[in-house]
């Protein structure tokens, strides 16, 4: 954060920064001179056994080309080692040419029949020959008479193929000693260029150090970050950060609490927001286009108010935040309030309807057409209807409600001869939310279809402690093409710019899913139907019918 410092607590600073600098500095160094190091050491390692290795198989080939000629084979049969025969000047010549340090030939009891020193002739080898005796090729490093040497032995085998002796070529470790120092000296020079690499990175790293962290120290860093853990932690607000590649950066925990894993793990961060933990609606919230401002969404089960902003610094991108404020409170409420104005519609238009057919009965009675009045109060009593079947005194406003609403839309509101609830409801807001929406959207797709009559009808059945609901309508139905889009925030048939439609039915399949149950679509539509959804709400009834107090608790 911006500040005026007072000269001395400055230079305080300084001070701390060059040596945060030039700690910085030392360790990439050293770093640097230890890797140098230990790669110079397995460097040298590798080649040394590199250069073994092909010592030894060109010591292979020679004795391979010697064993290879009959002759040898043939002399060491039929001749008695000699220092000055044709063996020894055969094996010399041989040993010359390829700059190897011994070529030495001997019979099946390991006698040599060639050496560099003529004394060592027709005397017994140094090192065992049992192995080439045995027909097998063998390559070794090994001290002999004339020292250390990279050597290959091959079987001397005759025309019949009998081993009769062995051809031993060895090659001086000291070229091997030679050839290894030009190497190691030759990658000593090239290290030397990652050294200069690294002393210009240690000055470049000093440099970055001060602009990323903005002069400040770590002490200072890390108060700020113990502010900005506390601010994110007090916060009611769930707030979510993304990176400009959309992996998680920030989680609060309200924004654990409220969009995190169902085990209770907060988002992962580090990883991208789709394998984060978080549900589809918060993916699609950071997804959305234009970027949602203060728009209503249920997220989790919870219905929140959801505002997404972009992060910007020096012109550029960061990443962008999602600002979740949790309205499940208010939406209680708001449910509240609804069943309330439900009965409270109900009674009304009830009041209003019977007080029209009081002054029509008492007009007729004031005339003395008691035949007519007669007539009147029967005819009434058969077009009454009553709400048969539903014990719950909420379920009973709601549908007398639903059905006033439904006549003044020109839709018939029918309760099946299937519906039985004797019953109580615990869950009164919940169950009123869910039943609410579906005879809701019933209505609105009967009022806006094209068949007449227009009507829906509600099954509502107890199975035990669990509601089951059934709601069709005679609208056009739902295309199968859009069937997978319903329970989608912000879908809906109708204007799309129209404020508080897409969310019935995410929210009311949200509730019963709170409750172990679900809302589907059973029918998309027939030749005399619309659309057909069903409900269940697991564990909403009460398992003997509940007193008022109760209820009223429930709802409280």
């Amino acid at each position: 954060m911006p500040r005026s410092s007072p000269p001395v607590p400055r230079r305080r600073g300084t001070r701390r920064r060059l040596a945060l600098g030039t700690q910085a500095a030392v360790a990439l160094l050293l770093l640097l001179v230890v890797v140098v190091l230990v790669s110079l050491a397995a460097s040298t390692y590798v080649l040394r056994r590199d250069l073994e290795q092909q010592y030894e198989q060109r010591a292979l080939a020679i004795a391979r080309s010697l064993a290879s000629d009959p002759t040898v084979a043939q002399r060491v049969t039929t001749d008695r080692p000699d220092p000055a025969g044709p063996l020894q000047q055969q094996a010399e010549r041989i040993r010359r040419e390829t700059q190897a340090l011994y070529v030495v030939v001997t019979d099946d009891h390991g006698i040599r029949f060639s050496h560099p020193t003529p004394s060592n002739v027709g005397k017994m080898v140094s090192t065992s020959p049992d192995e080439a005796l045995r027909g097998r090729e063998v390559v070794t490093i090994e001290k002999g008479t004339l020292g250390y040497s990279a050597r290959g032995k091959v079987p001397l085998r005759n025309a019949d193929g009998q081993v009769v002796g062995e051809v031993s070529v060895g090659i001086a470790t000291s070229e091997i000693s030679h050839e290894t120092r030009k190497l190691v000296l030759l990658l000593a020079l090239v290290a030397l260029a990652p050294l200069a690499v690294g002393v210009v990175g240690a000055v470049t790293l000093v440099r970055r150090l001060r602009r990323t962290t903005l002069g400040l120290e770590p002490e200072e860093m890390a108060d700020l970050l113990r502010e900005h853990a506390a601010v994110l932690g007090g916060v009611r607000d769930a707030v979510v950060a993304v990176d400009t590649d959309g992996r998680v950066t920030v989680s609060n925990p309200e924004a654990d609490r409220l969009v995190g894993p169902s085990a209770g793990r907060g988002l992962r961060r580090g990883t991208t927001i789709e394998d984060s933990g978080a549900g589809p609606e918060l993916v699609d919230l950071f997804q959305q286009e234009p970027a949602p401002d203060g728009v209503l969404r249920v997220v989790g089960g919870r219905v929140v108010v959801a505002t997404r902003l972009v992060v910007q610094r020096d012109g550029r991108d960061l990443g962008q935040v999602l600002i979740l404020r949790d309205r499940s409170d208010l939406d209680h409420l708001a449910r509240e309030l609804e069943a309330t104005r439900a009965l409270t519609d109900a009674l009304r238009a009830q009041s209003h309807e019977h007080r029209n057919r009081l002054h029509t009965l008492t007009g007729m009675l004031h005339h003395g057409d008691l035949d007519a009045a007669r007539g009147y109060v029967e005819e009434l009593n058969a077009q009454t209807t009553w709400v048969t079947g539903v014990d719950d005194p909420y379920l009973a406003g709601l549908l007398a409600a639903k059905a006033a609403a439904a006549s003044e839309a020109g839709v018939s509101l029918v309760v099946s001869e299937a519906t039985w609830l004797d019953a109580r409801v615990v869950h009164p807001l919940d169950v009123v939310t869910v039943v609410g929406n579906l005879i809701d959207n019933g209505i609105r797709a009967a009022e806006e279809g094209a068949r007449d009559p227009r009507w829906v009808e509600v099954t509502l059945v107890s199975d035990g402690a669990d509601l089951v609901v059934h709601v069709a309508d005679s609208g056009d139905g739902v295309p199968p093409e859009l069937a997978g889009q319903l329970y989608d925030h912000g879908f809906t048939t109708r204007d799309s710019s129209a404020a508080g439609h897409g969310i019935g039915l995410a929210l009311a399949r949200h509730t019963a899913r709170a409750h172990g149950g679900d809302v589907t679509l059973v029918d998309g539509g027939g030749a005399d139907h619309g659309a057909a959804f069903e409900a269940v709400l697991a564990g909403v009834l009460a398992t003997r019918p509940a007193d008022r107090r109760t209820q009223e608790e429930s709802v409280r």
